[in-house]
Order: C-alpha cells, then sequence, then structure tokens
C-alpha cells in the first residue's frame, strides 16, 4: 500500500508534525478501507487507486461536467455503491455540488 499512495521516507523532528503525518496517513488508509468495504471487496488497492485517479471531469463553463474517462467495472461498481452516476452525460453544475455535498456527510 505504501507504494500505492507513493508515500517516501519522512525525516521530521518536531511531535506537532509527526502526529499531522501519522493522522494524513491513518485517514488515508481509514478512507481506502471504507472504500474497499463499500465496493464489496472486488477490487485490489492498485485497482482502486489507479481507477480513481482516472476519473477525471471537465469543466465547462456555465454548462457543467463531462466525463474524460472510460467507464469500467470499477466506474459501474463505485456509481452503483454511492447512488450517482457521472460517466454518460454532462452533469449540471448544480448535481455536481450536491454530489460534492453528500459526500462530505
Amino acid at each position: 500500500m505504501k507504494s500505492e499512495f507513493k508515500a517516501r521516507p519522512v525525516y521530521l523532528k518536531r511531535d506537532d508534525r509527526i502526529e499531522a503525518h501519522f493522522t494524513t496517513c491513518f485517514i488515508s488508509l481509514l478512507i481506502y478501507r471504507i472504500l474497499e468495504k463499500k465496493l464489496d471487496e472486488k477490487f485490489t488497492c492498485s485497482q482502486i487507486v489507479n481507477e480513481l485517479r482516472n476519473m477525471d471531469m471537465l469543466e465547462i463553463p456555465c454548462e457543467g461536467y463531462i466525463p474524460t474517462y472510460t467507464r469500467t467495472d470499477f466506474t459501474d461498481t463505485i456509481h452503483d455503491a454511492f447512488g450517482f452516476r457521472t460517466d454518460y452525460q454532462i452533469i449540471p453544475s448544480s448535481t455536481m455540488k450536491n454530489i460534492f455535498r453528500t459526500s462530505k456527510s
């Protein structure tokens, strides 16, 4: 997993920075594990990270967002797990804001 998250050696001395680094790493691992469970453990860590990195959207001012990624089993599974689609149409800005708001709660 360390290589999937592109971690590198970190040399910290101050306690607050060590604690912040640990917290960041822990949260990353926690998010990955939650996502893995939501996807019924169908995908490996490298598949999840690579597929999420490839899920780009192009913003068109005053229109919304267009997906620039290719639809795959992973994208279908993640859309089904979280109850929204972003892979086959222009997503209005208001809908994208709702997706962001929902994903934060």
